[in-house]
């Protein structure tokens, strides 16, 4: 079961090993996409296309016809990938192995829509993987295998995402081959211990630039590619991709430098310089590009 590319590499792999009978894939189903609003397959239906592969899309999983469906196949074991519904009982409790999940950090911590993207946003330097029985209660469930990965200085939300899902699919395949030969563990979450990382807001992609600017930094690389961060010159929007930290000080998204280097802009403390920007309505640019058709000057005001 899953539905975004965070998925797909679990689904190779699966479909590759030759202990494995997949008997079926589940996803969301296809949406209305582009001007002519024409259905389009997602990502784990296009490659389950290619493979063959058997694809169930039901609206809702609770529904009794997606249950009987899915009942039909007689899984032994169901492996979730960012589904992004809610498993019911009814499904739960089908495969005599268990229904596992793989979740991109080291639970109990981040629990939760988007732990990748709140990882980096909080400055870790450290997150993971956790393969883990589903229960009624959102990531909360038995552990099986948990391991960690470094993230690099330079990830943002998109590339951390890429090499998590690779990651994360060795360490399931793992998991399955235990589960498969009875010698997996079972290991109880600390439920005091848990932390959350709820789904992110388009509102919380607006910089406060009276914050810190390693506190910035890490929200532009954490909130890729969603919701995004973003600023404003002169009542238009500007979305930042890429910062670096810098020296300096001013008023807060005060302009301390503009040119060939980018833009550095003040912080509540420290300095922020703008690598990459899109202004509404335009392609991703190097801000020097930018600022050819929006010049300034130090002392102008972001934000």
């Amino acid at each position: 079961m899953g539905s975004s590319h965070f998925s797909l590499p679990a689904l190779s792999l699966l479909a590759a090993a030759n202990e494995v009978e997949l008997v079926a894939v589940v996803t969301q189903p296809d949406r209305p996409s582009g001007r002519n609003r024409t259905l389009k397959p997602g990502p784990v239906h296009a490659l389950a296309g290619t493979l063959g592969l058997t694809v169930h899309m039901p609206e809702r999983l609770a529904e009794v016809s997606a249950v009987h469906a899915l009942a039909e196949v007689r899984p032994d074991v169901i492996v979730v990938a960012s589904y992004g519904q809610f498993i019911p009982r009814p499904v739960r409790e089908l495969p005599p192995l268990g229904i596992v999940n793989i979740h991109p950090s080291l639970l109990p911590k981040y629990r939760g829509a988007a732990p990748m993207q709140w990882a980096l946003a909080n400055g870790d330097t450290e997150t993971g993987v956790t393969l883990f029985h589903i229960e009624k209660e959102m990531d909360a469930g038995d552990i099986i295998l948990q391991e960690p990965f470094a993230i690099d200085p330079a990830d943002n939300g998109c590339t951390l995402e890429e090499k998590l899902s690779v990651f994360g699919a060795k360490v399931m395949l793992r998991a399955v081959r235990m589960l498969a030969s009875g010698t997996a563990p079972r290991h109880p979450q600390d439920h005091r211990a848990a932390t959350y990382a709820p789904k992110l807001t388009k509102e919380q992609g607006h910089l406060d630039w009276s914050l810190p600017a390693d506190i910035l930094h890490n929200r532009i690389r954490g909130y890729q590619p969603w919701p995004g961060c973003y600023t404003f010159r002169q009542g238009a929007r500007l979305r930042i991709w890429r910062s670096e930290l810098e020296a300096g000080d001013g008023v807060p998204g005060s302009v301390i430098s503009a040119g060939r280097d980018g833009l550095v802009l003040a912080a509540g403390q420290g300095a922020l310089r703008l690598i990459e920007v899109q202004p509404e309505g335009k392609s991703r640019m190097p801000t020097s590009a930018y600022l050819l058709g929006h010049p300034m000057s130090p002392g102008d005001q972001m934000g």
